[in-house]
């Protein structure tokens, strides 16, 4: 037997019926029970194997015995998806077992994300297996899941509808329009845990802890008296070390990436918002364990003013030579290079929330060129298209342009697909930008299309995700519009200025290239020949695409 076997641990289970009623909503309780039992009708099972790649090297004997789980993980958390099904969840002891998940609704396209958890609940290691059909009364074979270490495992954007041009429609199939969008494909779910004393939440994803609030000031309100310049921001830090705040005396501020580890997409964006009582609407940011508040009308301001700073800076300007650092509206859902110096709207410095964080540095990617037009990032299991689609396009022809890769077996694959925007926002790097390197602001490895942007320079395009940006608009915050569509700019984020200040006035870099807003999925750019809203964002609408796939 070969020296290098991968020794498989299976974990297998039985989850009891799921009640199916039709025209009401039922409830389903999982609990184990004997191998072999008949499954509910119209229900299937799926056979489960993991396999634990760092036992490669330490073990080398006994090779009909079952491999342990490595040492420090405690639970193996099984969960089994697919669009229109209820998902099943089982967790099980760090131990082999036998027997099958069963109560697995008949059908294709069945996921199962496996997820390794230690003593206190933290994900130590994932794997996932994806495009699997499940036949009623029979036993589906999910083939060996390989349980990648978790270092920088991007957390799902949260979004769970589905959306045609401008509206939610029906999950699509593969072959049909707008397949293959993000709410199709289920990633690492996010998952919190508060501190006793309310102060603290420990992301068991990325095993990074927050402070739970962005209250500077301590008088329980989040207002604008809680923002911060950088220099501020510094000093507030120094003071919390000082006081051990929550047990801790490690606190800083994130960087961009750790920071839009916390943005959901289950968030709709404010800014047509006419209606006054903002409880009604719904941040980028998971309320139920940080806290939020949208910014004050007060004086001209805005409710989407609320832009969280991170420790990131723009490796070149924005605006009027400004310098710029990058951050979160965790209100409208976008990251941009905010103008540090205000100079030309006005007096004063850029101040900013702060959402504070400590631990390891989480975000660093580990990329392979495997020498066949791909790249692997080892960080977080995902592999990608060595090259872009060489050419704009909107938001449906890029989803199938994706199914026609597939199709072909683009690359010996045929399940890539269009990043998320947390997967897509990954691969940026941010020490990068085509004034300062001449470059994209992304690895050298990876190769993207030259343009020629608005202001006539060379430059990077924007590239679509399959996220889309949910957005309000008119009093009644539940009628909201899925007409845009995530984007990254890896090039410049340029903006048309209009205003008194001839220093910002026409095209110009506005947010920085590494910034992610969002362009109409469907339309004309020519329409927009100064750009859209207060910094007239670029609109560009055929974008590029880079695809990704799960490398396991």
């Amino acid at each position: 037997m070969r020296t290098n076997i991968i020794y498989s641990l299976k974990i297998l289970a039985i989850i009891t019926m799921i009640a199916l009623l039709a025209g009401c909503s039922g409830s389903s309780s999982n609990t184990q029970a004997d191998a072999g039992a008949s499954a509910p009708q119209g229900t299937g099972s799926i056979a489960v194997a993991l396999a634990w790649p760092q036992q490669q090297a330490a073990v080398k004997t006994a090779a009909k015995s079952v491999a342990a789980a490595p040492a420090g993980v405690a639970t193996i958390r099984i969960t089994v998806s697919a669009t229109g099904m209820n998902s099943l969840q089982q967790s099980f002891a760090a131990a082999a077992g036998t027997g099958t998940i069963s109560g697995v609704t008949a059908g294709t396209g069945r996921a199962v994300t496996a997820e390794a958890l230690d003593a206190a609940g933290s994900i130590t290691h994932k794997g996932s297996a994806n495009n699997i059909t499940v036949v009623a009364g029979q036993t589906a074979d999910a083939g060996t899941i390989t349980m990648n270490t978790v270092g920088a495992s991007i957390v799902d954007t949260g979004q769970s509808k589905t959306f045609n041009a401008t509206a939610v429609i029906s999950a699509p199939s593969a072959g049909q329009a707008f397949y293959g969008q993000d709410a199709q494909f289920s990633g690492v779910q996010s998952s919190y845990t508060k501190s006793s004393d309310g102060l603290t939440v420990k992301d068991n994803v990325t095993g990074l802890t927050w402070k739970k609030s962005p209250d500077t000031n301590g008088d329980g309100v989040i207002d604008t008296s809680d923002k911060l310049t950088l220099a501020q921001a510094q000093t507030h830090i120094a003071t919390l070390n000082s006081a051990n705040y929550g047990g801790y005396s490690d606190w800083r501020l994130p960087t961009i990436k750790e920071l839009y580890s916390l943005i959901t997409f289950a968030g709709i964006d404010p800014s047509g918002y006419t209606g006054t009582d903002t409880s009604v609407l719904t941040p980028f940011i998971n309320r139920t364990y940080f806290d939020f508040a949208y910014g004050s009308t007060a004086n001209g301001g805005r409710i989407i003013d609320m832009n969280y700073a991170s420790s990131t800076p723009y490796v070149y300007h924005t605006m009027a030579s400004s310098p710029a650092q990058f951050g979160v509206n965790f209100a409208d859902g976008r990251i941009k290079g905010y103008s540090l110096d205000m100079s030309w709207s006005g007096p004063g410095v850029s101040s900013f929330p702060v959402q504070l964080v400590r631990g390891a540095v989480y975000g660093a990617n580990n990329f392979v060129d495997n020498g066949d037009s791909t790249i692997t990032d080892r960080a977080t299991g995902l592999m990608w298209s060595k090259g872009d689609s060489a050419k704009g396009l909107n938001w449906q022809e890029a989803l199938a342009w994706a199914q026609t890769k597939n199709a072909a077996n683009y690359l010996g694959h045929s399940d890539w697909r269009l990043p998320n925007a947390k997967e897509l926002q990954n691969i940026v790097d941010y020490t990068r930008s085509p004034d300062t390197t001449s470059s994209p602001a992304i690895d050298p490895l990876f190769t993207c299309t030259g343009i020629t942007n608005e202001a006539g320079k060379a430059d990077f395009p924007f590239y679509w995700t399959g996220t889309t940006h949910i957005s309000v608009a008119g009093s009644d915050a539940n009628a909201f519009s899925g007409g845009y569509a995530v984007y990254v700019a890896f090039g410049r984020a340029m903006g048309y200025m209009t205003g008194g200040d001839t220093r910002v006035a026409g095209w110009l870099d506005v947010h920085g290239a590494g910034a992610q807003r969002s362009d109409p999925k469907v339309g004309n750019p020519a329409d927009y020949p100064k750009g859209h809203g207060p910094q007239g964002d670029a609109i560009r609408i055929y974008n590029y695409v880079r695809l990704v796939r799960n490398a396991q």
